[in-house]
Protein backbone atom coordinates (compact mmCIF):
# COMPACT_ATOMS: atom_id res chain seq x y z
CA UNK A 1 0.00 0.00 0.00
CA UNK A 2 1.69 3.29 -0.66
CA UNK A 3 1.81 6.41 0.80
CA UNK A 4 -1.09 8.23 -1.28
CA UNK A 5 -3.61 5.28 0.00
CA UNK A 6 -2.35 5.35 3.63
CA UNK A 7 -5.39 6.31 6.27
CA UNK A 8 -4.61 7.02 9.59
CA UNK A 9 -6.09 5.10 12.61
CA UNK A 10 -8.29 7.61 13.09
CA UNK A 11 -9.57 7.77 9.64
CA UNK A 12 -9.91 3.84 9.11
CA UNK A 13 -12.17 3.74 12.70
CA UNK A 14 -14.35 6.66 11.78
CA UNK A 15 -14.60 5.02 8.59
CA UNK A 16 -15.66 1.52 10.11
CA UNK A 17 -17.75 3.22 12.82
CA UNK A 18 -20.01 5.00 9.85
CA UNK A 19 -19.90 1.45 7.94
CA UNK A 20 -21.61 -0.04 10.94
CA UNK A 21 -24.01 2.38 11.22
CA UNK A 22 -25.42 2.03 7.82
CA UNK A 23 -24.62 -1.91 8.74
CA UNK A 24 -27.50 -1.35 11.38
CA UNK A 25 -29.68 0.97 9.80
CA UNK A 26 -30.09 -1.34 6.59
CA UNK A 27 -30.37 -4.78 7.77
CA UNK A 28 -32.56 -6.21 4.95
CA UNK A 29 -29.33 -5.61 2.71
CA UNK A 30 -27.35 -8.14 4.32
CA UNK A 31 -30.31 -10.28 6.47
CA UNK A 32 -27.94 -13.55 6.82
CA UNK A 33 -24.98 -11.64 7.82
CA UNK A 34 -23.36 -10.45 11.49
CA UNK A 35 -21.60 -7.29 12.00
CA UNK A 36 -18.57 -9.08 13.85
CA UNK A 37 -18.00 -11.28 10.76
CA UNK A 38 -18.03 -7.75 8.59
CA UNK A 39 -15.39 -5.80 11.22
CA UNK A 40 -13.51 -9.26 11.51
CA UNK A 41 -12.80 -9.10 7.62
CA UNK A 42 -11.99 -5.22 7.38
CA UNK A 43 -9.39 -5.70 10.64
CA UNK A 44 -7.70 -8.04 7.91
CA UNK A 45 -8.62 -6.12 4.64
CA UNK A 46 -5.25 -4.07 4.35
CA UNK A 47 -5.51 -1.67 1.72
CA UNK A 48 -8.72 -2.11 0.83
CA UNK A 49 -10.16 -0.26 3.40
CA UNK A 50 -8.93 2.50 2.13
CA UNK A 51 -10.69 1.36 -1.45
CA UNK A 52 -13.85 1.42 0.81
CA UNK A 53 -12.62 5.09 2.16
CA UNK A 54 -12.59 6.22 -2.08
CA UNK A 55 -16.22 4.59 -2.12
CA UNK A 56 -17.62 6.98 0.68
CA UNK A 57 -15.20 10.19 -0.34
CA UNK A 58 -16.84 9.97 -3.85
CA UNK A 59 -20.17 9.48 -2.80
CA UNK A 60 -21.10 5.52 -2.68
CA UNK A 61 -22.18 4.93 0.69
CA UNK A 62 -20.92 1.38 0.38
CA UNK A 63 -22.72 -1.07 2.47
CA UNK A 64 -22.91 -4.97 2.59
CA UNK A 65 -25.16 -6.57 0.01
CA UNK A 66 -24.15 -10.36 0.27
CA UNK A 67 -21.06 -12.78 0.39
CA UNK A 68 -19.16 -14.12 -2.32
CA UNK A 69 -20.03 -17.93 -2.87
CA UNK A 70 -16.63 -18.91 -5.04
CA UNK A 71 -14.66 -17.16 -1.65
CA UNK A 72 -16.83 -16.44 0.77
CA UNK A 73 -15.67 -12.98 0.85
CA UNK A 74 -18.20 -10.12 1.81
CA UNK A 75 -19.17 -7.95 -1.01
CA UNK A 76 -19.44 -4.50 -0.20
CA UNK A 77 -21.19 -2.30 -2.58
CA UNK A 78 -22.24 1.73 -3.93
CA UNK A 79 -25.72 1.89 -2.03
CA UNK A 80 -26.28 5.69 -2.80
CA UNK A 81 -29.92 6.57 -3.35
CA UNK A 82 -28.59 8.18 -6.67
CA UNK A 83 -25.42 7.19 -8.91
CA UNK A 84 -22.62 8.50 -6.63
CA UNK A 85 -22.15 12.42 -7.32
CA UNK A 86 -18.11 12.16 -7.46
CA UNK A 87 -18.07 9.98 -10.16
CA UNK A 88 -20.14 11.75 -12.66
CA UNK A 89 -19.56 13.20 -16.14
CA UNK A 90 -16.86 10.96 -16.95
CA UNK A 91 -17.11 8.81 -20.14
CA UNK A 92 -16.98 4.52 -20.12
CA UNK A 93 -13.15 4.28 -20.81
CA UNK A 94 -9.93 5.84 -21.88
CA UNK A 95 -10.36 4.73 -25.74
CA UNK A 96 -13.93 6.51 -24.87
CA UNK A 97 -12.07 9.59 -23.58
CA UNK A 98 -9.28 9.99 -25.99
CA UNK A 99 -11.51 9.66 -28.70
CA UNK A 100 -13.57 12.91 -27.97
CA UNK A 101 -12.17 15.83 -30.25
CA UNK A 102 -13.29 18.20 -28.08
CA UNK A 103 -14.94 18.66 -24.13
CA UNK A 104 -13.46 15.80 -22.36
CA UNK A 105 -13.97 14.83 -19.42
CA UNK A 106 -11.11 14.79 -16.50
CA UNK A 107 -11.58 10.61 -16.44
CA UNK A 108 -13.56 7.53 -17.47
CA UNK A 109 -15.31 5.04 -15.09
CA UNK A 110 -12.87 2.33 -16.10
CA UNK A 111 -9.67 4.56 -14.96
CA UNK A 112 -12.00 5.96 -12.00
CA UNK A 113 -12.50 1.99 -10.65
CA UNK A 114 -9.01 0.78 -11.13
CA UNK A 115 -7.74 3.88 -9.03
CA UNK A 116 -9.96 3.42 -6.56
CA UNK A 117 -9.27 -0.30 -6.26
CA UNK A 118 -12.63 -1.56 -6.85
CA UNK A 119 -14.80 -2.97 -9.53
CA UNK A 120 -17.56 -1.96 -12.09
CA UNK A 121 -20.79 -3.94 -11.83
CA UNK A 122 -21.82 -6.20 -14.03
CA UNK A 123 -25.56 -6.31 -15.62
CA UNK A 124 -26.27 -9.17 -13.48
CA UNK A 125 -24.84 -7.18 -10.23
CA UNK A 126 -26.45 -4.35 -11.27
CA UNK A 127 -30.06 -6.04 -11.24
CA UNK A 128 -29.52 -7.67 -7.91
CA UNK A 129 -28.78 -4.72 -6.07
CA UNK A 130 -31.99 -3.41 -7.54
CA UNK A 131 -33.22 -6.40 -5.15
CA UNK A 132 -32.49 -4.45 -2.34
CA UNK A 133 -33.14 -1.02 -3.89
CA UNK A 134 -35.07 1.09 -6.19
CA UNK A 135 -31.33 3.08 -6.94
CA UNK A 136 -31.11 5.32 -10.02
CA UNK A 137 -34.44 6.73 -10.18
CA UNK A 138 -33.13 10.11 -11.50
CA UNK A 139 -30.02 9.19 -12.75
CA UNK A 140 -27.71 6.24 -14.62
CA UNK A 141 -25.03 4.21 -14.04
CA UNK A 142 -22.41 2.54 -16.23
CA UNK A 143 -22.14 -1.09 -16.19
CA UNK A 144 -19.12 -3.59 -17.21
CA UNK A 145 -19.71 -3.60 -20.88
CA UNK A 146 -19.12 -6.78 -22.61
CA UNK A 147 -16.22 -7.04 -24.66
CA UNK A 148 -18.49 -7.93 -28.04
CA UNK A 149 -20.34 -4.61 -27.42
CA UNK A 150 -17.38 -2.34 -26.35
CA UNK A 151 -15.64 -3.56 -29.78
CA UNK A 152 -17.94 -1.82 -31.98
CA UNK A 153 -17.66 1.58 -29.84
CA UNK A 154 -20.65 1.19 -27.37
CA UNK A 155 -20.86 0.53 -24.00
CA UNK A 156 -24.09 -0.36 -21.34
CA UNK A 157 -25.70 1.69 -18.70
CA UNK A 158 -29.03 1.36 -16.26
CA UNK A 159 -31.09 2.70 -14.54
CA UNK A 160 -34.47 2.31 -12.35
CA UNK A 161 -37.42 3.69 -14.20
CA UNK A 162 -41.43 2.94 -14.14
CA UNK A 163 -40.65 0.39 -11.25
CA UNK A 164 -37.97 -1.72 -13.70
CA UNK A 165 -34.86 -1.73 -14.76
CA UNK A 166 -33.64 -0.93 -17.38
CA UNK A 167 -30.21 -1.58 -19.30
CA UNK A 168 -29.57 0.63 -22.14
CA UNK A 169 -25.98 1.49 -24.36
CA UNK A 170 -24.84 4.16 -25.78
CA UNK A 171 -21.09 5.73 -27.24
CA UNK A 172 -18.44 4.86 -24.46
CA UNK A 173 -17.20 8.58 -25.45
CA UNK A 174 -20.86 9.85 -24.37
CA UNK A 175 -21.00 11.13 -20.47
CA UNK A 176 -23.34 13.35 -18.64
CA UNK A 177 -24.02 15.38 -15.39
CA UNK A 178 -26.75 12.50 -14.08
CA UNK A 179 -24.48 9.22 -15.10
CA UNK A 180 -21.51 7.85 -12.68
CA UNK A 181 -20.84 4.29 -12.17
CA UNK A 182 -21.51 2.03 -9.16
CA UNK A 183 -18.91 -0.03 -7.60
CA UNK A 184 -17.94 -3.20 -5.48
CA UNK A 185 -15.33 -4.57 -3.05
CA UNK A 186 -14.99 -7.90 -1.76
CA UNK A 187 -13.19 -8.22 1.34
Amino acid sequence: MGKKNAMTAQQAGELVSLLEQRFKKNMKRHKEIEWKDVRARLEKSGGKLWSLSEMERTGGEPDVTGIDKKTGGIIFCDCSDESPKGRRSICYDREGLESRKEFRPDNSAVDMAAEMGIEILTEDEYRSLQKLGPFDKKTSSWLKTPAEIRKLGGAIFGDFRYGTVFVYHNGAQSYYGSRAFRGKLTL
